[in-house]
């Protein structure tokens, strides 16, 4: 199987700790983002790791290398110009065949998703695009008052709604590259809105486990803090 990780973002929200590291290199615990990604790539059954760079190419490409010290084969499509969530996808094209189905993720998630049972999923569901999700839980900071006719009926104290998140992870057949643009800022919302479009279904899958996206510095110490709970201790 194969993938594609994209690598190339700035993380502006993680700085200043992506002033000088790209973010996919911050390390969690005793690893880099990166290499826990390919190592669970690997473990799952992914041969080709294609990953997807920009902002300091070259750090990660110094860190991965050619990929056989982590088990897989990592390749390189470089950005020139940011190409969004989706853009990169062009470059797909010509390394899977008709009908082939690959993963694309986030190379700043922390996750503990099954990625074999993730694309036997997509691959059952034969939709062109299949979208690993997560619940959010938002609790609203104020008491929430319920209005009608300029009288309050009543008031709800700080409540909470679940929301379900894209988590940044995709099985795509190949397909859906047809809707992809070449050299074109893209983002995964627009090809769902093109697949929608052209009448395809795009399918749902709710990781059952841990996730967590590196959005902002404190999720990047939460991350670490769940790191050091789970590291063995030494005696």
């Amino acid at each position: 199987m194969q993938a594609m990780i994209l690598a190339g973002g700035m993380g502006t929200r993680l700085r200043p700790l992506t002033f000088s590291i790209p973010k996919p290199l911050l390390p969690v615990g005793e690893k880099p983002v990166l290499e826990i990604i390919l190592t669970q790539l690997r473990q799952a059954g992914f041969g080709t790791i294609v990953l997807a760079t920009g902002y300091q190419a070259e750090l990660i490409r110094a860190f991965c290398g050619d990929g056989a010290r982590f088990g897989v084969r990592v390749e390189y499509v470089h950005e020139e110009q940011p190409l969004g969530t989706a853009g990169p996808l062009h470059a797909m094209r010509e390394r899977v065949a008709a009908g082939e189905y690959f993963l694309l993720m986030n190379g700043d998630v922390i996750t503990e998703m099954d990625f074999a049972a993730f694309m036997r999923a997509g691959k059952e569901s034969q939709c062109d695009l299949t979208v690993a999700y997560t619940e959010y839980v938002y609790r609203s900071p104020y008491g929430v008052l319920e209005i009608a006719d300029g009288a309050i009926t009543g008031v709800v104290e700080k409540p909470e709604r679940t929301y379900a998140i894209s988590a940044g992870i995709y099985c795509v057949n190949a397909r859906a590259l047809e809707r992809v643009p070449q050299g074109t800022f893209f983002t995964m919302p627009e090809l769902m809105q093109r697949l929608h479009a052209a009448g395809r279904r795009v399918n749902a899958y709710r990781i059952p486990g841990y996730w967590l996206g590196l959005e902002s510095v404190e999720h990047f110490e939460e991350a670490v803090r769940r790191a050091a709970q789970a590291a063995p201790k030494s005696t």
